[in-house]
C-alpha cells in the first residue's frame, strides 16, 4: 500500500483532528477524617495541619470502596455527563499508584463494569501525575483514529499506603475516584501535554520497601509512603511554573485567557506559589478542592474540577491549565476547555 493510499485509509476512517474533553465524574468515599481525628493519630494540631496544606478534612475509602468500585463509579458519572454510551467507548485508561495487585490492571474491571466490553484497557502509574499523562494519551488516541471515545479513570487509596504516625504524610494523604470522557472535536479544545521527569529527584517520593521484600519476609512491616516534603515543595516552586508556560504557550493560549488553574493538590501552598510565580490575574480561579478532599494523588485533578463546576466557580467552555506532579519527580500540564 502507498504512503497516499494509506492516507486515504485514514481519512476515510474520520480520523480526528482535535479532541475535547466532554464529561467529567468523580466519587468521593464516604467517611470524612477531621482534623480532631488526625490529632489521636500524631502530635499535631488543627491549626498547624491547616497552615501547613490547607486540609480541614479528607475521605478514606471503607472496605466495599476499592479502586474498580470507585473508578467505575467515576466513570459512570463521566459518561452520562458527556451523553456517552459505555459500548461506544473504545479506550479505557486507568491511573492509580496504589493499585496493590499487580495483574490483573484495574482498567479491563472497569470496562467491565461499566459495559465497555469491547473496548482497550490498560493502567498506568505516573503517581500524582497520571491523570494529566492518561489525558495526554487519550488526546493522541483520539486524534490518531485509533479511538473515537477514550474513558480516563484515576482512583486512589492512599490510605492504605500511608503511615497513620508519620507526621509528615498522615494529615495529608486521602483516597477518592475522578474520570473523564475524551472525544472527537471540530475545533481545538485541548492543548498538546507537555511532559518532564526529573530522577534525580527519587527519593523525594519513594516506599520504604518494595513488595518483595515484604514477600520475602511478612515479618517486616508493610510498604508505606516517605515524603521530603520541603524538597518537593522547593522542586516545584522551581519547575511547575516553566513547565505551565510551556502547556500555555503550545496551546496558544495567554494566561490572561484562563478562567482557572487546577493543579494536583498537593497542597494548597505549592497552589498559591505556582499560581504567584506563573503571574496568574486575579480573577483565576484556583482550585482548592484538597481544604476537604487532601492529597488524593491522580484523582486530585478531576475531583477539584467536579468540585469547581459543582460551585458555579467553572463554567462550560473555560479554560482551565492543569498540572499533575508526583513520585519519580513527574509532571505533566495541558490547557483544557471545560465541558
Amino acid at each position: 500500500m502507498t504512503s497516499n493510499a494509506m492516507m486515504a485509509t485514514a481519512a476515510d476512517r474520520g480520523v480526528a483532528r482535535y479532541s475535547r474533553v466532554l464529561g467529567f465524574g468523580a466519587y468521593r468515599p464516604e467517611r470524612v477524617i477531621t482534623n480532631d481525628e488526625v490529632m489521636t493519630w500524631i502530635d499535631t494540631s488543627d491549626e498547624w495541619i491547616t497552615a501547613r496544606s490547607g486540609i480541614t478534612a479528607r475521605r478514606f475509602a471503607g472496605p466495599h470502596e476499592d479502586l474498580e468500585t470507585m473508578g467505575t463509579a467515576a466513570g459512570a458519572k463521566a459518561l452520562a455527563a458527556a451523553g456517552v454510551e459505555p459500548d461506544v467507548v473504545d479506550c479505557v485508561i486507568a491511573c492509580s499508584a496504589t493499585h496493590l495487585r499487580q495483574v490483573p490492571g484495574m482498567a479491563p474491571e472497569v470496562a467491565l463494569r461499566l459495559g465497555a466490553r469491547g473496548a482497550g484497557a490498560f493502567d498506568i502509574s505516573v503517581g500524582c501525575a497520571g491523570f494529566c499523562h492518561g489525558l495526554g494519551i487519550a488526546d493522541a488516541l483520539v486524534r490518531a483514529g485509533t479511538a473515537t471515545h477514550v474513558l480516563v479513570v484515576a482512583a486512589e487509596r492512599l490510605s492504605d499506603i500511608t503511615d497513620r504516625h508519620d507526621r509528615s504524610l498522615a494529615f495529608l494523604l486521602a483516597d477518592g475516584a475522578g474520570a473523564a470522557v475524551v472525544g472527537p472535536a471540530d475545533r481545538r479544545a485541548m492543548g498538546p501535554v507537555v511532559m518532564k521527569s526529573d530522577g534525580t529527584q527519587l527519593a523525594a517520593l519513594t516506599m520504604t520497601r518494595d513488595w518483595g521484600e515484604f514477600r520475602d519476609d511478612p515479618s517486616l512491616p508493610p510498604p508505606v509512603l516517605r515524603m521530603d516534603g520541603r524538597r518537593i515543595f522547593r522542586w516545584a516552586g522551581e519547575e511547575l511554573a516553566p513547565l505551565c508556560r510551556r502547556a500555555l504557550d503550545r496551546a496558544g493560549v495567554p494566561v490572561d485567557a484562563l478562567a482557572a488553574f487546577i493543579p494536583h493538590q498537593a497542597n494548597l501552598r505549592i497552589t498559591e506559589l505556582v499560581a504567584s510565580v506563573l503571574g496568574l490575574p486575579g480573577g483565576v480561579v484556583l482550585a482548592d478542592d484538597i481544604r476537604v478532599a487532601g492529597n488524593t494523588s491522580s484523582a486530585s485533578i478531576p475531583l477539584a474540577v467536579e468540585a469547581l463546576r459543582e460551585s458555579g466557580r467553572v463554567g462550560t467552555g473555560d479554560l482551565a491549565l492543569m498540572v499533575g506532579f508526583g513520585a519519580g519527580l513527574a509532571c505533566a500540564a495541558q490547557v483544557v476547555e471545560l465541558p
